[in-house]
């Protein structure tokens, strides 16, 4: 093990006592939601209340649909409530990924389905009156050693020719902009970042004010298929015409998706509130979301609570697909390296919380989005890779309309072979050797970047 390695580990074990159960945006509702007693019916059920499974019902009932939510914990409790919060479009996607498995005409829609993601979610939150600190300054990819230039402008080129539309920053734009000078060039997409514990929750507000019946508290245990589904939990059933598993990284654990996706454990620290000095060393004014082009990113935000956010940097996965909520110490040492890395006159801040969640990821990084079961009347949506915030959300909207009789040209070009996943062990092996060699190559650049700084 090497002395960098090494240090990561020891900060992480000391960041562990930090751990939050619950991720980092979001508190058990003081209204909790009693848990599904007796028998009741409606005429879709769905699984999961985040924001797909939330937005889905939201748009059913205003097509007036009577629609059960059934959620394990509470609203917010899963991916939504732990993720970095960045409403973010094409810029990122692995596009070489899929673009030959596709077509150029396919991949194009696809494209159009992130970016048509980020428009969404910023037309809910004016319709819906949600407030949760969007801050609409466009997210920036931004390189951390010359040699990422290549990679960043390859993504660049490809992604332009299926219509994602960025813009590249060099140093002088980055620094007119005030971003830190650890980031060095880069490139802008239009987008920005919220507080995702206060998006879900304003979805979760409107949705009971509007008539959807959510039950928390409330695991599904088993399902029946056929014209009508039944739903079985611990004290009651529920049951439906259609249901709607948004369930994310949780699906193989329900017994569909498990040849599809494949659960990732993503990890955040976030810093206690920088001190106005802190703020003005860092000169951070416009407050852009920014991410590296590292194969495994990095992902570093202020808050609206003058907090700063890394994400990402360290990606974990459990035998069997298992998503088990426990802190992950590796991953926070790590994510207290980047921070010192790229903000050194912030070196040495208290860390106010870690935390760790789980995203699922095709091994064609695609989202998995589709219907099974004898009628076809199980809906199901998967594979956000990293993207949840605005797919998982427009998913929602695609999905009621699907129930609704209408294939919308988005949901269409979603539509596709996902490649099967390997049976364990040897899942466990290809995935945990990728994130190895992943780590690998990103140690590299990270080491050639202290080098030149201390040369």
């Amino acid at each position: 093990m090497t002395a960098t390695r090494l240090a990561e580990e020891t900060k992480g074990s000391r960041l562990t006592e930090r751990f939050r159960l619950i991720g980092g945006w979001v508190e058990k509702p003081d209204d909790l939601q009693p848990e599904l007693v007796g028998d009741v019916s409606a005429d879709v059920i769905v699984v999961g209340a985040g924001f797909a499974g939330l937005s889905t019902a939201l748009e059913l009932t205003a097509l007036g649909a009577k629609v059960i939510v059934l959620e394990q914990e509470f609203a917010g409790f899963g991916a939504s409530g732990r993720n970095a919060g960045y409403l973010a479009g094409s810029m990122g996607v692995e596009f070489e990924f899929f673009l030959k498995r596709v077509g150029h005409e396919q991949a194009k829609g696809i494209v159009k389905f992130y970016d048509e993601g980020v428009t969404y979610v910023e037309r809910r939150l004016r319709e819906l009156a949600i407030e949760c600190d969007y801050n609409p300054s466009g997210l920036i990819r931004a390189a951390v050693h010359p040699s990422q230039e290549k990679r960043l402008r390859h993504s660049m080129e490809l992604g332009a020719e299926l219509g994602s539309v960025t813009r590249f920053l060099d140093s002088a734009e980055l620094r007119a902009r005030g971003i830190p000078p650890a980031f060095l060039f880069g490139c802008l997409q239009h987008g920005g970042t919220l507080d995702p514990g206060k998006y879900v929750m304003g979805l979760r507000r409107v949705a009971l004010k509007t008539g959807v019946k959510l039950y928390e508290q409330t695991a599904l245990l088993s399902y029946s298929e056929g014209p009508t589904i039944t739903c079985k939990t611990a004290r009651g059933t529920a049951s439906a015409p259609f249901m709607v598993l948004a369930t994310n990284a949780y699906t193989p654990q329900l017994g569909l998706l498990r040849d599809k996706v494949a659960p990732l454990r993503v990890s955040a620290i976030e810093t206690e509130p920088l001190s106005k000095a802190q703020l003005a060393s860092l000169g951070w004014a416009g407050r852009e979301g920014v991410v590296t082009p590292h194969w495994t990113m990095e992902s570093h935000r202020l808050t609206a609570r003058d907090t700063l956010l890394v994400t990402t940097k360290q990606l974990g996965y459990a035998y069997g697909s298992q998503t088990p909520n426990q802190p992950d110490a590796a991953a926070y040492g790590a994510l207290v390296q980047a921070l010192d890395d790229r903000f050194p006159t912030l070196r040495g801040i208290a860390i106010r919380a870690c935390w760790s969640g789980y995203i699922s990821l095709a091994y064609d990084a695609l989202p998995v989005v589709g219907a099974t079961g004898p009628q076809q009347n199980i809906l199901y949506t998967a594979g956000c890779s990293g993207h949840g915030v605005g797919t998982q959300s427009l998913v929602g909207y695609l999905l009621a309309e699907r129930i609704g009789g209408i294939e919308h040209p988005l949901l269409a070009a979603l539509r596709h072979k996902t490649p099967s996943t390997l049976p364990e062990p040897l899942q466990w092996c290809a995935i945990k050797g990728a994130l190895m060699g992943a780590n690998g190559m990103d140690r590299f650049v990270n080491r050639r970047v202290r080098g030149a700084a201390s040369g």
